[in-house]
């Protein structure tokens, strides 16, 4: 039997509308070009004595918070928030996520593997709620990372990376889409260990990356994402994603401690490098058009010409 999630959906909407019109597309700014590098931002300091990553970058409002994770055993997690100031706090501090996404509300919802589900932590009070908890009677594997439709439509991937964290999972890593009625369905179990997934601006296209290093791009119809065609091939482990306001896509490619930026068509425009390995990408800053990007103990930004995506 199809599982249905804990707690129906609302209208959620993407929290940043970006290239909502044509008229916002033409005013978005110039997508960059060439090699690029990344700064550190010098505030960010590991809050672990293990080895681990930071994941799932959102800006929301005028912060950008981010999953910090051991890779111990359970995969520990906190959610911590980087002011515009510089300071850095913890919002949650055993939240077991690593994307993060944020809501119309303006909560954060959470891909996490502690719970194996996709889940909602209000910004009030830091209270946990499910979204979808499970799949054909089965809790998930890991759930990785997140795209909201601007209609509320949630996609998530469940690769294997954290499986371990609590007992059970599913028979694939697979893609799911949780509908706004709650009804999740699985978009596509044939991929290994699927990983960044992002919308189009216009939210008809949904794009996923996965193991076998494509970039795949999956037609939305009538809400609904169809077949996927291999958009980008030979990408180096690829990661997290985000997407700016012409429709170009930046992808992080984890041990090649890049970030390569895409044509909607799949022509490379532009690299992004950082000193570690990086893990995945956001749009934030006051304007819109500081690319922020998390990894191997760092936080990098670089300011760009163009805006995208909180996440």
């Amino acid at each position: 039997m199809q599982a249905r999630t804990v707690l129906a959906l609302p209208g959620l909407l993407l929290a940043l509308s970006y290239a909502a019109s044509s008229h916002a597309a033409s005013a978005c700014g110039t997508a960059p070009s060439g090699e690029l590098r990344a700064e550190r931002v010098a505030s960010v300091k590991p809050s672990r004595t293990e080895a681990g990553l930071y994941e799932g970058p959102v800006w929301i409002k005028d912060a950008l918070y981010f999953s910090d994770f051991s890779l111990g055993p359970g995969f520990p997690s906190r959610i911590r928030k980087l002011a515009a100031d510089g300071t850095v706090t913890t919002v949650v501090e055993d939240s077991g996520s690593n994307g993060l996404a944020v809501d119309a509300h303006g909560d954060l919802v959470a891909a996490t593997h502690k719970y194996k589900a996709l889940s909602r932590y209000a910004m009030a009070d830091g209270k946990r709620t499910t979204l979808a908890g499970e799949y054909n009677g089965q809790v998930f594997d890991s759930p990785n990372d997140i795209a909201i439709a601007k209609d509320g439509t949630i996609y998530f991937t469940d690769p294997d990376f954290q499986k371990a964290a609590a007992p059970g999972g599913q028979p694939v890593t697979g893609v799911y889409r949780v509908g706004t009625d709650g009804k999740i369905t699985l978009v596509d179990g044939s991929r290994p260990n699927p990983n960044g997934v992002a919308l189009s601006p216009a939210g008809d296209v949904l794009y996923v990356n996965a193991g076998d290093g494509f970039l795949r791009a999956h037609p939305i119809v009538n809400g609904v994402p169809g077949q996927g065609k291999d958009l980008v091939k030979g990408l180096d482990i690829p990661d997290g994603m985000a997407v700016d306001c012409h429709g170009n896509i930046y992808v992080t490619e984890h041990p090649a401690r890049r970030v390569r930026v895409f044509s909607p068509q799949g022509k490379e425009l532009a690299t992004i490098r950082t000193d570690a390995n990086v893990t995945n990408a956001a749009f934030g800053g006051a304007d819109g058009k500081t690319l922020f990007l998390t990894g191997a103990g760092a936080v990098w930004q670089i300011r760009l010409d163009v805006t995208g995506s909180p996440y």
